[in-house]
This record gives structure tokens, sequence and C-alpha cells, in this order.
């Protein structure tokens, strides 16, 4: 039986979602349902000074208008805490319709709740509602002169400043500079499914939730705070979730809200933002400013970074994207400084969007070391590789893997890389301009610091179920954790199911950052093979088998059946076993406690892309023509949905590159595009020629199985290998995104 992971399986619930037979969280069939609508702030900044629900009430199939005046309080707001520790997790440290104050344009307001979802949008817009406004902070430009250093950023993680060396020394002596500032229009998820939320009350403490997450135990958890309840009183499921990429991460305020609207009918409530609610409503990243500066000899070795970054956040969290992170330890620079600053705004918390951090602060890195390589007049696959550590810049300690000079060499070679002419501007094809760039990528391996858990049962006649509470939105973890415990147990995947999207299962920590599949995969992978030891301890001890005194370290097994690794024709079949011992099922709870943040290693993943792109000299309009990316993510479990994951981020690099922004109308402190009419993201007519490979690493650090992540790295250097493909196709440098056709002409 050959290995499963490292294969090509088709995803295991492939077959259920083109015959639209996956249930989400608006699709779960309830008794007796309601549905809730959240009526929004027309105002960015003042206070409610009068309310008139009197003809919603009275509308046709209304159950309850709820305002400030009639909600029930909330117990505690919990603090501002990443998801993946595990935790309660709220996208901000302010829960609406509590009191008058408006912080933010399209802050909840109210909450209509009818037997129908068309009565209660329509009983909506009949509430009467009278304001006193004051002035708000909208963009960057209007509060610059109010900018703050925070103690810590990223829900308290990271310091706000950080530094080694001696950073105006190094400047000072350096041999060439390069000084850059980059601008960073506000972007917005936008996954195809809408958050929604299904709060069904059991009794007066008991609570059942179908939400559209990352993380079932961070809802419950957070819900458990908020309500007042213990977390046994909560349930949260969460069956498919139709994309997030951060947006539902964090738990948002209308979990909450469904499930106190429920309370107060007595029924079962459904909450479904709409597309606009989305963009107001769970969060996005910020905009931002950062600058670089860059110290070098004159062979191109860098002797000093500094970079410092500006972040438009909300009144209550200091939220700034970490993107300062993986650009101080991309290079060898002895000398660093790394300074955020922030400016509070009448905003919604920003929160983790793709490659939160990484996507925007290697962009800037990653341009002006373009930049750099043209001032020394090498090449830039060069500057980056004399610029190459073999450790970590921050600790000094050795990578735990890396893999990043073997990505530079595939890529090159996959790209033909070493046949540019890097004179920008020479080469056309009729009425294009022809230009080619490349950027490192870089993200960081992040760990939970919570214990993960997972159950592995089998049955007596030979098939398995998997257990453990993470999601499945869309990354095809549900596959490869079906090919984890297959291996693990020696069985075919075919006899293998796994299940998971309830906070009732084995907690694990919320899909995010990367970490996901390494987290659950760990305690999968521990779990089924602690069952499969189990199995094989119960045969040594049974006289009746023929593994009888056997060295259990000597059994392995094959295709469901234990076997002596020496002797493969002495053994039984699991189901043997299990059938002469009257044991219907043999069940284990595997449990994986992730290695501390300081293990003795650097833990990041690596990877080089490359981009090509051809720009109309008469309009100014871009086209992506082809992309390269090759990337060193550990093991491979599933080769189908990491090529998909990798391509995929690729892809939402040109979307950052060259089309996303959400544009904010100051007058109004709301957001002037917010629609998939008017945001603008790749569709298939932009996606050009997209090559991904692999380079496989050993990495004994992260954890058992060596995996490192692919959802987010793809995403990393795609932009800047635009942006530097952009410039050497026109000769003009590009320091804001997204590239438009008006800043070429």
């Amino acid at each position: 039986m050959s290995p499963a992971i490292g294969g090509t399986l088709n995803r295991v619930d492939g077959r259920f979602k083109v015959r639209g037979e996956s249930r989400y969280s608006a699709e779960v069939p309830v008794t007796n349902l309601a549905h809730a609508v959240i009526v929004n702030a027309k105002i960015a900044s003042g206070r409610i000074t009068a309310i008139d629900t009197s003809e919603a009430e009275r509308a046709e199939g209304v159950l309850a208008v709820l305002t400030h005046r009639n909600l029930g309080r909330v117990a505690t707001v919990p603090r501002l805490l990443p998801s993946l520790a595990g935790l309660a997790a709220p996208g901000q440290t302010f829960f609406p319709m509590q009191d008058d104050t408006i912080h933010y344009g399209g802050q909840p307001v109210a909450v209509v709740v009818a037997d129908t979802i068309e009565r209660a949008d329509h009983a909506g817009t009949l509430i009467r509602i009278e304001y006193e406004t004051t002035p708000a902070t909208s963009l960057l430009d209007q509060a610059r002169d109010r900018a703050y250093v925070p103690e810590r950023i990223f829900g308290g993680l990271l310091p706000g400043h950080a530094s080694r060396g001696d950073v105006a020394k190094a400047l000072a002596e350096a041999e060439v500079c390069v000084d850059a500032t980059y601008r960073f229009a506000p972007n917005h998820h936008n996954p195809i499914e809408p958050s929604a939320s299904t709060a069904v009350w059991e009794d007066v403490d008991r609570l059942t939730v179908y939400d559209s997450t990352q993380g079932p135990n961070a809802v419950q958890f957070t819900l458990a705070e908020l309500l007042g309840l213990p977390p046994i009183s909560i349930r949260v499921v969460s069956h498919a979730v139709g994309g997030s990429f951060g947006s539902k991460a964090m738990v948002w305020h209308h979990p909450a809200l469904a499930a106190l609207a429920a309370r107060h009918v007595g029924r079962p409530v459904r909450l479904v933002l709409s597309r606009e609610q989305m963009f107001t409503s769970c969060g996005h990243r910020e905009e931002q400013e950062q600058q670089i500066t860059l110290g070098a000899r004159a062979d191109g070795r860098i002797t000093a970074l500094r970079h410092h970054k500006l972040s438009l956040t909300s009144p209550f969290d200091d939220w700034a994207e970490p993107s300062l992170q993986s650009p101080s330890v991309a290079y060898t620079s002895p000398n660093y400084e790394g300074v955020y600053h922030l400016v509070r705004g009448n905003t919604i918390t920003p929160t983790f969007t793709r490659a939160p951090g990484e996507a925007t602060g290697m962009f800037a890195l990653e341009c002006a070391m373009d930049e750099l390589a043209e001032r020394i007049g090498i090449d830039p696959l060069e500057l980056r590789l004399r610029n190459y550590s073999a450790t970590d810049p921050e600790s000094g300690k050795p990578w735990s893997s890396s893999g990043l000079t073997e990505c530079y060499q595939r890529a090159a070679e996959l790209f033909g890389w070493h046949d540019r002419d890097p004179r920008p501007r020479s080469r056309q094809d009729g009425q294009w301009l022809i230009g080619t760039g490349m950027a490192s990528a870089l993200y960081p391996v992040t760990q939970p610091v919570n214990p993960q858990r997972a159950r592995a049962r089998l049955y007596n006649d030979g098939t398995a179920v998997v257990e453990a509470g993470v999601s499945e939105f869309g990354t095809g973890v549900f596959t490869a954790m079906t090919q984890v415990a297959a291996d693990a147990l020696g069985i075919p995947v075919e006899r293998v199911r796994f299940v998971g999207g309830s906070s009732d299962l084995p907690n694990v920590t919320a899909a995010v950052g990367s970490a996901g599949t390494s987290a659950v995969g760990s305690a999968v992978h521990l779990a089924a093979t602690q069952l499969r030891d189990e199995l094989i301890r119960r045969a040594v001890a049974d006289d009746h088998s023929p593994l009888r005194d056997a060295d259990p370290a000597n059994v392995e097994v094959r295709d469901g059946k234990m076997v002596l690794r020496d002797r493969p024709d002495v053994g039984e079949t699991y189901a043997d076993l299990m059938h002469r011992t009257f044991a219907p099922d043999v069940e284990v709870l595997g449990t994986w406690n992730p290695p501390p943040q300081d293990a003795g290693y650097g833990v990041h993943t690596f990877g080089a892309q490359m981009a090509e792109v051809a720009v109309d000299a008469d309009l100014g309009v871009v086209r992506v023509r082809r992309m390269v990316g090759v990337f060193a993510p550990g093991r491979v479990l599933n080769r189908k949905t990491a090529h998909s994951q990798l391509m995929g981020g690729m892809l939402w690099g040109l979307g950052q590159a060259l089309l996303e922004a959400t544009r904010m109308d100051p007058r109004l402190g709301r957001w002037a595009n917010a629609s998939l009419g008017d945001y603008l993201v790749p569709v298939n007519a932009d996606a050009p020629d997209v090559v991904v490979d692999t380079v496989e690493v050993h990495d004994e650090v992260v954890n058992p199985l060596g995996m490192k992540g692919v959802g987010e790295i793809g995403v990393v250097g795609a932009a800047a290998a635009i942006a530097n493909a952009v410039y050497h196709a026109t000769g003009r440098r590009q320091y804001e995104l997204p590239i438009t056709l008006e800043k070429l002409l």
C-alpha cells in the first residue's frame, strides 16, 4: 500500500459540494425559524438622539425590533486575542448596541426579527433614527499629527518597537542607501459566502449556534463570555464554510446578536450579513503607509534596515497587521529598527487578512530590494543570494529548515530568469511594454499555544473515524486529515472518515495563520499512531495472536494487517484481533503539545516568485502574462490541494497588486465601493499562466509531520514581483497599491 501523504487525493467533500449537498450555516434546516436583519449607522461619529421603531414594529411578520434600549446586555467583552491562542477571540473590544454612541460607519444600531428575511429587511427601512454628529477621522492623512507608538500590537502579541544594532550609525556609514515610502489602500476579504449565524436556544441556558467560522471553539469561548454562560452550555457547529481569508478568523458581533435576538423572541433566529455589511462587520486590512530605508555596501550586502509603519486603527484597539516581522529577518542585516505608528480613527478594528502583514511588509522590502539592485548594478536575484542568511538574523538561531536558495534556483529555471535583459523598457511586443520581476516570500510558522487534540476510533470491520473540531473552509483540511490518519493507522484512505466542524469534538485552535493543518494534523497523527500502537500491544499480549510475544517495535501495519517487519507473512488484521477479543471498537484521544516559540530555531516558510507583465504604452493597462512560484513548505500532505492553495495565493497577490482597494468617502466616513460590483477582484480573464512548484525540506522542529503550511505564503511575494516587473517594463517605480492605469499615464 503506497503512502497517502504526499499523494493527490481528490477532495473528500468534493462530490457533496458539486451536488449542492454541503450544508452552510445559512442552510441548516431549523424548525420555527425566524430571520434577523441588522440596521447600520449612517454616520461615522456621534450619537443617536432619537429612534422611532413604531412603524417597523407594526409591519407584517415582525416579531421584534431591538435597539440599544431593549437589547440584552452582554456580560463582558473579552480582551483582543488572536484566535490562534485557542481562547475567546473577539474581533474587537467593543460590542455594539449597548449605548447610543456611534464609533464608525456601519455600526449596528438595530436588529429586526421577522418570520421571513424579506419582511425583516423591509421593516428595517421603516426605522427612523436621528443623530448628533461629531467630526470623524476616516483617513490617515486626517490625523498624522496624532500618531503614537503603541506598547504592543496584534492583540498584544508583538511589541510596537523593536531594534538591534545601531541603525543610525550604519545608515550614516552606508555606501548606498534606498529610502522609499509605500502606501496601501484598505482591502476587504470578500469570501463567496457572507458570514451567517443561526442561534437555537434549547433551554434558557443551552445554546446551539450554526456559524460560518474558522474556529468553532473560538466562537464557543467568545459567546460564553459575552452571554455569561459556561462554555459547556454552548455548542457551535460549522459544517461547511464558503471561504474566509481572515474575515471569519475572529468572532464578530453577529453570532451574539443572533443569540440575543433568539432569546428575546423565544424561537430560533438566523442572521445573515449582506454583501455591503461584510465591508463594515468583519474587519479589513487597514489603510497603511510604510517607510523603508536600506543601507548597503557597494557590493550589495545590507548593513542596515529601518522600517516604520503608520496604520489607521479603531477607537478601541491598538491593531496593526505585523508588517515588520518577516522583513526584519528576510536578509542578513546586523542593524535593524522597526516601529509601528497608529492613528485612531472611526473604523471597526482591522483584522487578519490573508498573509496579514507579510503581504504588505514584504512588498515594501522587495520593491526596495529591486531598487537597491538597480542602484548597485547587479541582478535582483544575485542581490538576494548575497544577503541570504542561514540563521535567523533576529535571534542568531539556525532555521529549522529553509530551502530558499533552492526555491530561487528552481524558480529561475522555470521562468527563464537568466535570459533577462535588465534594462527597463528593453523589450516590447507591439504596443505592449514587457517586463519581468521577482521577489522573495517569507511567512512565519505560527504555533498554537495550547494543546491540540483529536480522537481516533477503529471499528471491528477495519474502518476508522477520526474527529477534531476544525472547520472546512475551502482549504481541503478534511481531505488532508483523512490522508494523515490513513497512513498512521496503516489502512487505505477509503476506510477512513474524518469528522470536524463542531465544538463538541476535541478542541483544536482556529485554523488561522497557515497553522490549521499543522495543528490538527499533528493531533490526528498522534491520535492515530497511538491507536495503532494500542492495537499492536493488544496483539502481542494475546495468546491466540500470531504476533504473541513479538517486540511491538518490530510490528508494522500494512493495509490494515499487523505483521512482523522482517516476516510480513506472520500477522493478523485489526478486524481479526477485535472480533476475537469481542471489541466492537477501540478509541484513543491524542494530544499534541506544540513546541515553545523559543525552541532554539528560527521558523519560517520560504519561497521565490517571478512575474512577467505587459503594459500598454499609451493606456497604462497592466496585464500579467505569467507567474512562477516555488515554495518550501516542509512536508506536503496533498499535492493537489497544496497546489490550489499556492496558486490561489498568487492570484490573490495579483489582486493586491493591480485591483483591490476599498475607497473611503471622508465626508461620510463610509466605504464608497462596498460591493463586488465596485470592489475589484481578479476573475478568470485576469488570470495568467501560473506555474507552482515546491521544494520539500525536512523539518523535525515544527511538528511531528514536518508541515509548515501553504495557505498564505503564495500571497507574500506576488504583488512585489508584479510591481518590479511593471518597473522593468516602464521604467517607473510604483509606490502605491493597487497599481492603477492612471498612476502609469
